[in-house]
């Protein structure tokens, strides 16, 4: 078997899904500069929270349907806790919770952002599309396609020390939802990036784990753009669409 299609080592692998997190996650994005840097004015930032609420909100779903494909109890433990991270367990508060103290904090209706009737069509399109290749694909591209979270704690250091420092509408308060990700997101990291490794088994399937993860980040990259499209430049919000 050639080189091109040997399987590679575990820790090769490792290295390619990091190169392609380099590349293409978007805390390269213009808008997430824009967002950190404070440049951006307040219903730019409210757009940008009302349209990642359904981002967050959608995670439970995509990670219940990861679980109802993990074939040991090991395994679905492990997720399940991912689930609850988002959800809460009825006594504290999950992710999705604390994304709407900070829609709350930014000025903006809960019911209005849970209703979803803001939502730029791009948003909901991406959104959309994560959830159903988690449903589609093979348990490990799902399990794959999660693998984001391996860069996730740069661009929330990035982006809470940036918005304390340059908005005064927002607070620590405000930005809750992001101090949990930070210890959250690493023991996520540990397991899918230890399940993916073990699992890949041939050189397609590694193949495969990797176009899962550029996938993710496409789809990341897309919602900053239509985000960027609606609400900076050229600045014009389709019909139906939030308008700050």
């Amino acid at each position: 078997m050639s080189n091109e299609h040997a399987l590679l080592p575990p820790e090769e692998l490792q290295a390619r899904l990091q190169a392609i997190g380099e590349e293409r996650y978007h805390i390269h994005h213009p808008f997430h500069h824009l967002l950190h840097n404070g440049q951006l004015n307040k219903g730019q930032v409210q757009a940008w929270a009302l349209n990642r609420y359904y981002y967050q909100a959608s995670i439970p779903a995509k990670d219940a349907s990861i679980v109802a494909r993990l074939p040991t109890p090991d395994l679905r433990r492990e997720w399940r806790r991912r689930i609850e991270d988002h959800d809460g367990d009825g006594s504290k508060p999950g992710g999705v919770e604390r994304w709407l103290v900070l829609t709350e904090g930014l000025g903006l209706d809960t019911d209005y952002v849970t209703s979803l009737s803001g939502l730029l069509p791009g948003t909901r399109y991406a959104v959309d599309a994560y959830v159903h290749f988690v449903k589609e694909r093979s348990i490990l591209e799902a399990v794959a396609s999660s693998l984001t979270e391996m860069f996730s704690p740069n661009i929330i250091s990035q982006r809470v020390a940036g918005m304390l420092r340059n908005y005064d509408f927002v607070s620590e308060k405000t930005l809750a939802y992001f101090t949990p990700r930070l210890t959250q997101a690493p023991q996520d990291v540990e397991f899918a990036l230890g399940y993916v490794k073990r699992e890949a088994r041939t050189r397609e399937q590694q193949e495969q784990v990797m176009a899962a993860l550029r996938f993710k980040c496409d789809l990341l990259w897309a919602q900053l753009d239509a985000l960027h499209h609606a609400y900076v430049s050229p600045a014009l919000p389709p019909p139906g669409a939030f308008r700050p």
